[in-house]
């Protein structure tokens, strides 16, 4: 594993989106499982690359990585486990397109949330974004308002949102590790899954592709970006995610013949618009001061 952290961060940063960018099709592809069952062997095996990631960086201080991650850790992790049930929730409950750019909204989140409890200021191109993107979700929504799929675009949102909340934690508590974080909020999504779904015995195909979901898909892609960010300046590493956003809905196509509709592909480019006009005026603005 420690051969990562020699490949350049934006690459692995750009590997860990073309990743994630497939749970939507792997989602979309269950057999038997609901929602929750789907939830629960997607969390398995996600626990299961964490540890084993984790036991070959750390060794014996396996346990101490969880320690020094603290009560931030703890509270980042149970958000993020939230934010696994969502996406998951989601996926089940309306396109891979309307999930995948209503994630792209994390940014727009997290310049609120940085306003409301770091007190950092909201800039004019900020504003503007999050009005563009308010304009392209409500045409998202109003969409589906006929299409039965309101409650899964409704979920959908607690990802970015619990996305933004783990920043602000990990940025007021910098000291924390993420990929313990992982280990917590996969936990918990399997904790969520498990009680619900009742019973959790499901077919070998179903099995199989939440082994794809949770090793590689989540796994790996969260293990790639975290390792990724650390050498990424945000704003490259922001306008890369977005490349999550395109691919998911075109291997929804190519695969299983999922096509938005336009009205949605023209929302979700506005979202998409609005968070690189974000980014992209961050990167910008920094190079000119400096």
């Amino acid at each position: 594993m420690n051969i990562l952290f020699k490949v350049p961060g934006f690459i692995l940063v750009f590997l860990g989106a073309i990743t994630l960018s497939f749970g939507g099709l792997i989602v979309k592809s269950f057999e038997g499982a609901n929602l929750w069952q789907i939830l629960f062997w997607r969390s398995v095996f996600f626990c299961l690359v964490i540890i084993i990631f984790l036991l070959i960086t750390y060794k014996r201080q396996f346990f101490k990585a969880f320690i020094n991650s603290g009560i931030p850790g703890v509270i980042g992790g149970v958000i993020l486990g939230c934010g696994f049930f969502s996406y998951v929730f989601a996926m089940y409950n309306t396109t891979v397109a309307n999930a995948n750019f209503i994630i792209q909204t994390q940014t727009l989140f997290l310049a609120i949330f940085g306003y409301l409890f770091l007190k950092e200021a909201i800039s004019k191109i900020t504003l503007v974004s999050i009005i563009l993107a308010i304009s392209g979700i409500t045409l998202m929504l109003g969409d589906s308002l006929t299409s039965g799929q309101m409650i899964g675009n409704v979920i959908a949102f607690i990802m970015p949102i619990s996305f933004a909340v783990l920043i602000i934690i990990v940025r007021k508590y910098p000291s924390v590790d993420m990929i313990p974080l992982q280990l917590i909020a996969g936990v918990v999504a399997m904790i969520i899954g498990y009680v619900i779904a009742g019973r959790v015995d499901i077919s070998l195909h179903d099995i199989f592709l939440g082994f794809l979901a949770g090793f590689f898909q989540v796994g790996f892609g969260f293990i790639f970006i975290t390792i990724g960010a650390r050498t990424t300046p945000s704003a490259v590493v922001g306008i890369i995610m977005m490349s999550e956003a395109i691919f998911g809905p075109l291997w929804a196509w190519i695969f299983i013949n999922e096509q938005p509709p336009l009205i949605v592909l023209i929302g979700g480019s506005i979202v998409l618009f609005a968070v690189l006009l974000q980014f992209v005026s961050k990167f910008f603005i920094k190079k000119e001061v400096n």
